[in-house]
């Protein structure tokens, strides 16, 4: 998981990042809480935390009509982890990614919020 430390000096906290490294633009796409989240995680492959991210890359299935599409795929060394940034939850959303978490409990869910320019992070967890 990417770690938001809240010590001073730490380049995982959301004020320190955005000095340390030139904020990823927001895109028609992305918006801005997503775009502080890519920040991190393009500061994270630097740092070789990760080997890879990729915003909004796959759709995944839920039933017959029914998708969803995670914010953010995270290529770790032995796992994948997608990531849903909200920066506050719609009572639909909540409900798409534990349906996800269900159906493919092969991979890791994570809800993230920013808080008091803090990431705060929620695993979904299946069964």
């Amino acid at each position: 998981m990417i770690q938001a430390g809240g010590m001073q000096n730490d380049p995982h906290t959301a004020d320190t990042y955005e000095v340390i490294m030139k904020p990823i633009p927001i895109t028609n796409d992305m918006n801005k809480t997503e775009a502080a989240f890519a920040t991190l995680l393009e500061f994270c492959r630097g740092a070789n935390e990760i080997i890879a991210w990729e915003f909004e890359p796959i759709k995944l299935r839920l039933a017959k009509k029914t998708f969803y599409t995670p914010d953010f795929l995270v290529v770790e060394s032995e796992r994948f982890i997608f990531y849903e940034v909200k920066g506050f939850w719609r009572d639909d959303a909540r409900v798409k990614i534990k349906v996800a978490a269900e159906t493919y409990p092969y991979f890791k869910f994570i809800a993230v919020q920013l808080k008091r320019k803090e990431w705060v992070y929620e695993e979904i967890k299946h069964g």
